[in-house]
């Protein structure tokens, strides 16, 4: 039974937003008075931090919605997953991929130095974008004669990153749409490039610009392949709200990066073979429901559970304290202004609902014009 959205949106938003908040607060604070004196300090710090408010995303999927991700890799990619820096590229199939991402982190240990390369908008997302920002993910408007100088700098100040980073990059630009793989056929068609069937062509500049800069202090590339086998309905924000189940299948692959190319030209060309690759491993895993590579446990750590139990006490002690002191609900003035923050809340709830679906619409002359840019 599908439990009323409104009756969870109230609880999980206050929940979400409120200690959101005060996280933000102390990013803030540490910004200005730790990392002028201590970048790594502050680094260090952060990481626990995001963490308090990215749990609970965890929590949404683990506990709440019981998302199951099933990862396959080799013994050795599955062994070395957390332990050192690597660079993530993904096909992008889902509203969730990048919270796969953060599960998969999580239990790697990383989640709280888990970077990725976003849309400019994102930043401005009120606690998950402003908590990005404070974390040093990179922002872009995927525009490269503006982007290149950014993607550079932010690149290169991850040199001297103190824990092992994970740092997620999109290479297609967009998540998949029909509209967009027809596009993306149309235009390998016109210039002669084998027919994707799963993926979008990939937009190698960022990704080229990424291996140039990082191939001196990050070892592995991290090839990661996302899909939802036919059975299992695709995982939303708004289906994971209701507290509805979806399976994801998830496959990575590790490359040194000292075996990549030395130029650039080549290092573009091994990307787009990578997404070559990956259309068939996409085929091969429709035909057949699972991917070669052995099953990996990933378990259900009650990590997020805990933390998400900590905030609700703290919160609801400080809600009631708050309650008493101000006698909030005993005027009617007080009860319109405590509907209206409820209101607010639900309104910003729904903007992220809808920001996390805001790439579905696009319509085939957008992504046939989005193609032909890179």
């Amino acid at each position: 039974m599908v439990i009323p959205l409104v009756l969870v949106v109230l609880p999980l938003g206050l929940l979400f937003l409120l200690s959101g908040l005060i996280v933000n607060a102390i990013q803030a604070i540490l910004l200005v008075s730790v990392r002028p004196l201590s970048k790594s300090l502050y680094r260090r710090i952060n990481r626990f931090l995001v963490e308090l408010l990215w749990l609970q995303l965890i929590w949404l999927l683990d506990w709440w919605a019981v998302v199951k991700v099933q990862l396959h890799a080799d013994q050795e990619t599955y062994q070395l997953m957390g332990k050192e820096h690597a660079l993530i590229i993904s096909n992008h199939r889902s509203d969730i991929d990048w919270l796969i991402g953060w599960i998969l982190a999580q239990r790697s240990g990383c989640l709280g130095s888990t970077l990725a390369i976003m849309k400019k908008s994102s930043k401005f997302l009120p606690v998950i974008g402003w908590s990005m920002w404070f974390s040093e993910y990179l922002f872009l408007e995927r525009s490269w004669a503006k982007d290149e100088k950014t993607l550079k700098w932010g690149l290169r100040r991850l040199k001297d990153f103190p824990r092992s980073f994970w740092l997620a990059l999109f290479v297609e630009g967009t998540r998949f749409t029909p509209a967009k793989l027809l596009a993306a056929q149309e235009y390998a068609a016109s210039q002669g490039l084998p027919a994707p069937r799963n993926v979008l062509i990939p937009r190698t500049k960022g990704f080229v610009s990424a291996v140039g800069i990082m191939r001196d202090f990050v070892p592995a590339i991290y090839d990661t392949t996302v899909i939802i086998p036919k059975d299992s309905p695709a995982p939303t924000m708004l289906r994971i709200l209701k507290g509805q189940s979806s399976v994801v299948h998830v496959h990575i692959k590790r490359h040194a990066m000292s075996d990549m190319p030395k130029f650039d030209e080549d290092v573009s060309k091994w990307c787009k073979d990578i997404f070559v690759a990956k259309d068939a491993l996409l085929d091969k895993h429709i035909a057949t429901g699972t991917f070669d590579e052995e099953i990996r446990p990933i378990g259900r750590p009650v990590k997020s559970l805990l933390v998400v139990l900590s905030w609700s006490c703290l919160l609801l002690y400080g809600a009631y304290r708050f309650l008493q002191w101000t006698q909030l609900l005993s005027t009617w003035k007080g009860i319109i202004l405590l509907a209206a923050g409820l209101a607010l809340v639900t309104g910003v709830m729904h903007v992220f609902i809808m920001f996390s679906q805001s790439e579905r619409s696009s319509s085939a002359r957008a992504a046939r014009n989005r193609v032909k840019k890179d």
